[in-house]
């Protein structure tokens, strides 16, 4: 349901140094070029690559629509009827059975819990039919992860270590022969199952991965040696996928390099042992341990996805698993709101129920603003994905993103409400707040995702830029007068037709100053890239910048989508969710405004220059500089 620890940091932040590499592999023309080379150098009788993700096309200053209007549902009738079987259940075994304080206490999740897991199909909630899993949906799977983010986080995190990334690979990757002879144990919660990425010595470089398979003599096993650290389930896991480094020879070159490839690893093949479980802030109840591989012998038909192939493996089962913390975190923060709220009604204060001070009522309306927001991100891109979009690994990231500091805040905000009640264990926030805690590191940092959206972002808008700038070459006449009519329409003001237009009238003034965020975006992406170059690289604080407004922006465009199909259909809570999504949007379009004014006022860009000095001279110093004022 959730996935895993600090283990899946390795892979996103590879994913940011792979653009990093691809955005400056090409030499940089003279600065007199305003097309410079920041994209990788792609086959000159090729039509430039095309994306329907609304993130992606953000960065040139379009508006595709096609996977955010209308709001989709990725539920048929008999997807509902299975859904509603399965929701009661869940809900009932996590009100009745599973009790979170017992198993933070114990650290760990008592057999008598797991069983019943076992019974209700948790371990195999999209693992096929046929391999004895109960064959959900990314938005069924959403529904339920979400009613499971309400209860416990850390079971969530057990659940989902196991089966978000731990057989994931399997399922996306496996031969016939694999799924025939994995899934139906690790289904149904016979085995469990981790994924084995990071590395005592790994950082950011998935080439500094020390873990390697060599093919033994007889060619009929890799050996591996190596070990892993802050794995989940790590202590127990029976079926690994196992990322390992193995040389592979270039036919053509005879050169050998060394190349990641992922392997389906079994306890059983011997060598494989565990260390004791960590001690964590949160998430006490899911085992997360190092794990050691010492000649372990695996079967060459245990490598996953080809060999080589290991980078596209992990990359491919973290991108259709991330939509999962969004509907889980949605989930708790629905829990903690509620929570909240009984406070405010029942506690009075100076003569009145708390909930009729302004202060709270903002705080709660917040805390429903981030939840609308972070709900809708779940439930769009889990039901793109359910109609067979592949190009969502932008919004994905950003639902994390914002999905674990929003239900940070949320929960905070509670505890404040709550004030002294809600700093006691008793009431089980405290714990909600710790487990939340890893959210904005694991599977990715949140700071390292922010600059793999921009950087992805930024990879394709200089692809759109070496395509113009190709045209102009070539003579390409239609082209040419297409861009320039866009850039002089741009310069006089004049906008093209609104292009979000499916919003409801009556957010007609948010979707206006939003498609004209959209091209404001834009422009500002590209003067940057005509800026900075390949330099942009190495411009964090810009970066950062452009991130946080694409964000709101993304987070614009998904509550006006939901709130119009709240609208369209005159739901019961329509015009609540309308003044959601209005106040989100006045809001966010403030904030966006202020990021993109940001990366060009050079007040800011003296003080961006300013900070990176003081962290400088605090690193050298080892320390805070300033002397204590009392001078003792």
């Amino acid at each position: 349901m959730l996935r895993s620890g600090r283990n899946l940091q390795l892979l996103s932040k590879n994913v940011v140094r792979e653009n990093l590499r691809l955005l400056s592999s090409t030499p940089q023309p003279s600065p007199k070029d305003a097309t410079k080379k920041v994209a990788k150098e792609r086959t000159l009788d090729k039509k430039p690559v095309k994306s329907s993700s609304f993130v992606m096309n953000l960065f040139i200053g379009s508006s595709n629509t096609a996977q955010v209007f209308p709001f989709p549902d990725g539920l048929n009738t008999e997807h509902k009827e299975t859904l509603g079987v399965l929701v009661d259940p869940v809900q009932k075994f996590f009100e009745e059975v599973n009790d979170a304080a017992l198993n933070d206490s114990q650290s760990a999740v008592p057999e008598a819990t797991t069983q019943g897991l076992r019974e209700l199909g948790a371990f195999g909630l999209q693992a096929p039919v046929e391999y004895n899993g109960v064959g959900l949906n990314n938005t069924q799977y959403a529904r339920l992860v979400e009613t499971v983010g309400g209860f416990d986080l850390g079971v969530g995190i057990f659940l989902g270590a196991h089966q978000s990334i731990g057989f994931k690979g399997i399922t996306l990757f496996g031969t016939e022969e694999q799924k025939k002879k994995y899934l139906p144990k690790v289904a149904t919660g016979e085995q469990f199952a981790a994924f084995c990425l990071t590395e005592p010595s790994s950082g950011s470089d998935a080439n500094s991965i020390r873990t390697r398979a060599v093919l033994s003599p007889d060619g009929k096993h890799y050996i591996l040696n190596g070990s892993k650290i802050w794995i989940s389930n790590g202590g127990f896991a029976e079926v690994m996928t196992v990322f390992a480094q193995t040389p592979i020879t270039d036919p053509a070159t005879g050169e050998t390099k060394d190349k990641v490839t992922a392997f389906i690893v079994e306890r059983k093949f011997g060598g494989v042992t565990s260390g004791p479980p960590e001690k964590k802030m949160g998430i006490k109840c899911s085992n997360t341990a190092e794990v050691y591989y010492d000649n372990v012998p695996v079967p060459i038909e245990n490598v996953l996805g080809g060999v080589g192939q290991g980078f596209k493996v992990a990359m491919n089962i973290l991108n259709n698993g991330r939509f999962g913390m969004a509907a889980a975190l949605s989930g708790t923060m629905k829990a903690s709101t509620k929570t909240a709220i009984q406070h405010a009604t029942a506690r009075v204060q100076f003569g009145r129920r708390i909930d009729s001070y302004g202060t709270i009522q903002e705080k709660l309306a917040r805390m429903a603003m981030l939840h609308y927001v972070t709900e809708s991100m779940a439930y769009m891109i889990s039901s793109n994905m359910d109609k067979g979009s592949t190009d969502f690994q932008l919004e994905a990231a950003i639902s994390k993103v914002f999905a674990s500091e929003a239900a940070w805040n949320v929960t905070d905000e509670a505890i404040q409400i709550l004030g002294g009640n809600g700093f006691m264990s008793a009431n089980g926030l405290e714990k909600v707040l710790r487990d939340l805690r890893i959210f904005r590191i694991f599977e990715g940092t949140n700071d390292i995702l922010r600059l793999f959206v921009a950087l992805t972002g930024l990879q394709y808008a200089g692809g759109h830029l070496k395509q113009l700038q190709k045209a102009v070459k070539s003579g390409n006449v239609g082209v040419i007068l297409g861009e320039a009519a866009k850039r002089a329409k741009r310069t006089v003001g004049l906008r093209q037709s609104n292009s979000l237009s499916e919003v409801h009238p009556k957010l007609a003034l948010q979707a206006q100053l939003t498609s004209k965020a959209v091209e404001g975006f834009g422009i500002t992406v590209e003067s940057l890239l005509i800026k900075h170059g390949k330099n942009i690289l190495d411009e964090q604080f810009l970066l950062n910048r452009v991130a946080a407004a694409a964000i709101d922006i993304y987070a614009n465009v998904v509550v006006l989508s939901r709130a119009t199909r709240a609208l369209n259909m005159n739901i019961s809570s329509a015009n609540h969710e309308e003044m959601l999504a209005r106040v989100w949007c006045n809001e966010a379009l403030d904030r966006i405004q202020l990021n993109l004014t940001a990366v060009k006022s050079q007040s800011q860009l003296s003080n961006f220059s300013t900070m990176s000095q003081i962290a400088k001279e605090m690193c050298e110093h080892g320390g805070l500089i300033q002397q204590n004022p009392l001078g003792i």
